[in-house]
């Protein structure tokens, strides 16, 4: 069974012409919602639908798509509600140094000395870095910055994070 990764949420219909509001959840808007991707709508209680994007434009916060099959509100109108997701198979592979969510969270952080930190359980996005979310044994949260001075090292497989902490980073 494939894993899901959320990448919009339809929240209304636009126009008559079978257009759908989203809210979007993706970093690579443009290659998700590209004419011709594929997308699979999970409704809540409702057999699983794939869908096949015919156009996408943006309009004030919104992603607004239309589908293939769909050329009317009144057969878009039940998508109200509805999560697009793409299955792991779809995601593209990224730069070095880059990585997704999902990599990222439950991932044990070390310092550089080999004492362990904490786990990532969030990763905040207010500007101009990232920052991870980390739990430590006590329960407290620390952050942590994804910047190169404090995050040296990432490997993904281990699930295994290494920091240099700067004065104060975890106090």
């Amino acid at each position: 069974m494939p894993n899901w990764f959320n990448v919009g949420k339809i929240v209304n219909t636009h126009g008559i012409h079978g257009e759908v509001r989203v809210i979007s959840k993706t970093d690579f808007p443009e290659q998700r919602y590209a004419v011709g991707s594929k997308l699979t709508l999970f409704m809540n209680g409702k057999e699983v639908k794939e869908l096949v994007v015919t156009s996408h434009r943006t309009h004030k916060n919104f992603d607004l798509l239309t589908f293939e099959n769909y050329t009317n509100v009144n057969d878009v109108v039940e998508m109200k509600e509805g999560i697009l997701k793409v299955d792991e198979a779809q995601l593209s592979s990224l730069p070095e140094d880059e990585f997704y969510f999902h990599e990222i969270i439950g991932c044990d952080v070390y310092s550089s000395d080999g004492t362990q930190i904490g786990t990532v359980k969030e990763i905040l996005t207010p500007g101009a870095n990232d920052v991870w979310v980390v739990q430590t044994q006590n329960k407290k949260d620390v952050y942590i910055p994804y910047i190169p001075q404090v995050v040296k090292t990432v490997h993904i497989e281990k699930k295994e994070i290494i920091i240099e902490p700067m004065e104060g980073l975890l106090e």
